[in-house]
C-alpha cells in the first residue's frame, strides 16, 4: 500500500511563496501525482498533476503560471512550488497517486487511489 505524506504548509502573507512536498513510502516511478486542495466550505479542487514519464504536467486555470509541480523519482517526492499566493489559495492541500500514470494525468480526483493526510496552507495578512 502506497503511503503519501505532505509537508511544507504554513502561514504566509499574500504575495508570498511556499513549496509543498509529497513523499511516498516507496517508488513513485509508475504513478502520476496530483495536488488537490479543499478550501473552507468548498469542494475539493484539483490544482496540478504530473505524469511519471516526460514528465508532463497540467494545472488548474486559477494557478497556471503561479504554481509549478515537479518530481524527483530518486527521492520518491513530488513538489508544488507556489508563488504570489492569494488569500483564496488558503486550504488543506493533499497529494494523491494514480497508478500507471506514465503519459497522462488529470486534475480530477477520479483515478487517484492513494491520498495523503494533507498539509494546511493559510494565506493571510
Amino acid at each position: 500500500q502506497l503511503q503519501l505524506v505532505e509537508s511544507g504548509g504554513g502561514l504566509v502573507q499574500p504575495g508570498g511563496s511556499l513549496t509543498l512536498s509529497c513523499t511516498a513510502s516507496h517508488t513513485l516511478d509508475s504513478y502520476a501525482i496530483g495536488w488537490f486542495r479543499r478550501a473552507p466550505g468548498k469542494e475539493l479542487e484539483g490544482v496540478a498533476c504530473i505524469t511519471s514519464m516526460g514528465p508532463r504536467s497540467n494545472y488548474a486555470t486559477s494557478v497556471k503560471g503561479l504554481f509549478t509541480i515537479s518530481r524527483d523519482n530518486a527521492k520518491a517526492t513530488v513538489y508544488l512550488e507556489m508563488k504570489s499566493l492569494k488569500v483564496e489559495d488558503t486550504g488543506l492541500y493533499y497529494c494523491a497517486a494514480a497508478p500507471r500514470g506514465y503519459y497522462v494525468c488529470s486534475t480530477s480526483p477520479t483515478g487517484y487511489g492513494s491520498w495523503g493526510q494533507g498539509t494546511q496552507v493559510t494565506v493571510s495578512s
